[in-house]
């Protein structure tokens, strides 16, 4: 059964330094944009603005990281928004990788074997003292249970969150048996237009599927 919302713009925040370098971010309180990753977050800017007009009314919200906070500020700068009125919400973080955080991809199989599944491009395992796909679909589920259902909301978010939102709004294939539905993966910078259980991009960033073309 999926969940249901107001309507809702999904972001996928955009490319920092640790995603150019395959680093694990997972909680990371700031990991900052790259200039491709500025230049991206300003074409999800445009095309929102280009969707919703100047200083739409509809809420604003985002995970506390500092990545998709700087996101969130020059999308809402192009909506003519006050960052201030951004809600940063801690249910909205990415996975939490735990012993993961910080650390190459390449390290971590060398150490461990492969993580990533090629097909999916989903974690084959919980990392070690971090999250699963249904701890986050919990922390989701309190935070879509907070919305107001009368109003809409733009969010940004991170890849797998959003993987798993979309999951629970739209439907999705578990990665294992019993598991939380899990959406299709989308660049860095996509938005999507979510209403009633069904789902629209209306803008694919023009950034790279996490690790596709640095061969994990």
């Amino acid at each position: 059964m999926t969940l249901t919302t107001p309507t809702l713009y999904l972001a996928r925040h955009a490319e920092t330094v640790f995603n150019a370098a395959a680093r694990m971010q997972g909680h990371m309180g700031h990991t900052p944009l790259t200039r491709n990753g500025i230049r991206q977050a300003e074409d999800m800017g445009r095309a929102l603005r280009n969707l919703l007009g100047p200083k739409p009314d509809i809420d604003l919200w985002a995970s506390r990281s500092g990545r998709t906070m700087q996101t969130a500020a020059i999308i809402a700068e192009h909506l003519e928004r006050d960052f201030f009125d951004i809600h940063a919400d801690d249910r909205l973080l990415e996975i939490d990788v735990g012993d993961w955080e910080g650390r190459s991809y390449q390290e971590i199989v060398a150490e461990s074997g492969p993580i990533v599944c090629p097909d999916r491009r989903v974690f084959l395992r919980k990392p070690p003292n971090g999250e699963w796909y249904p701890d986050i679909a919990r922390r989701l589920a309190s935070w879509i249970a907070d919305l107001d259902p009368a109003r809409p909301a733009l969010v940004i978010s991170h890849g797998v969150t959003a993987r798993v939102l979309r999951g629970a709004l739209v439907g999705g294939t578990p990665f294992e048996p019993g598991c939380v539905p899990l959406a299709q993966d989308a660049p860095q910078g996509t938005v999507f237009r979510i209403e009633a259980g069904r789902e629209e991009p209306i803008h694919v960033g023009h950034g790279s599927v996490d690790g596709k073309s640095k061969g994990f």
